[in-house]
């Protein structure tokens, strides 16, 4: 079997998405290597991708809470994989609908959703409806219900439904099929990519979310990730700006607070550096369709 040659075009094209890959694994690696380093090099020298003298503080400081923090991340979880799964089958059911031209409403309609992504109700009202009429107050669905329909990823999906061939409807709708049917067991199962692509948009945002649990979370054993190593962050920060008292800034003085930032962006970021391999065979497909066909 003769072996294909590479041109030297396609070699250099090789060469500089390998040395573009490396250069966006950098950070990456700067954020582990920071979490490695002790506060004096950091605040003397800067970042760099080799530590002079390498400390495991921070990581020890993380695990001064290990107990709150692995109960942050059980929330975190939950939140992310029941938030994920019911945002895109909501999402999926909205962009199905605007993508159908049978129904007769789905140009009102997508302009009705088109309208929610230009005008705010307002801070103010959405806390009232949420806590008063909702009752999320200090529940796990306070993190889960407010971003649930999203109108960017309602129209990614119609966008990809739109590539879809309408003989597909109406040969199904022939054999007696309904649009139930056709959504579950037809148009579903073609829409893999895009689906993977709004999923993983709405699992970043889930995950990577501290704001919801600020607002309507009390307790700490609802608090997720995000909010507790933000509160362990602005905590380490008030001690070292606080001037109240000498031992105070003593003890402040001895705390990681530029690598423990680091260590904080390590722990948290490691569930979607496992997702992002099963997905990423979907996304630029999902995306580029999604974003192109209209």
């Amino acid at each position: 079997m003769p072996v294909k040659r590479i041109s030297i075009s396609q070699t250099i094209i090789i060469v500089i998405i390998s040395l573009f890959s490396l250069a966006c694994l950098l950070p990456f690696l700067m954020v582990i290597t920071g979490s490695l380093a002790t506060e004096n090099d950091i605040i003397n020298n800067g970042y760099s991708l080799f530590p002079r003298h390498i400390t495991f503080m921070s990581y020890e400081i993380l695990l001064l809470g290990s107990n709150r923090i692995v109960d942050a991340y059980g929330i975190s979880l939950l939140v992310t994989v029941a938030g994920t799964v019911l945002s895109v089958f909501l999402t999926s059911l909205g962009g199905y609908v605007m993508a159908r031209r049978s129904f007769k409403y789905r140009n009102i309609l997508s302009i009705y959703v088109i309208i929610t992504m230009l005008f705010s109700g307002g801070l103010v009202p959405w806390y009232i409806v949420c806590v008063n009429y909702l009752h999320l107050k200090d529940t796990i669905f306070a993190m889960i219900l407010p971003p649930l329909a999203n109108a960017f990823n309602m129209f990614l999906i119609r966008n990809f439904l739109f590539s879809i061939p309408e003989d597909i409807y109406e040969s199904a709708k022939m054999d007696g099929a309904s649009e139930y049917r056709i959504y579950y067991q037809l148009i579903m199962p073609l829409s893999k990519p895009v689906l993977a692509t709004v999923g993983l948009f709405v699992a970043l945002g889930y995950w990577n979310d501290w704001f919801l649990g600020l607002m309507f979370v009390d307790k700490q054993e609802l608090q997720p990730l995000q909010l507790l190593l933000r509160t362990l962050v602005s905590n380490v920060e008030f001690l070292r700006s606080s001037s109240n008292a000498a031992d105070m800034q003593r003890i402040s003085a001895q705390l990681p607070s530029e690598s423990i930032k680091m260590a904080l962006t390590v722990v948290t970021i490691g569930p979607i550096i496992f997702l992002y391999p099963f997905l990423q065979r979907y996304f630029v497909q999902g995306l580029m369709v999604g974003a192109v066909k209209g």
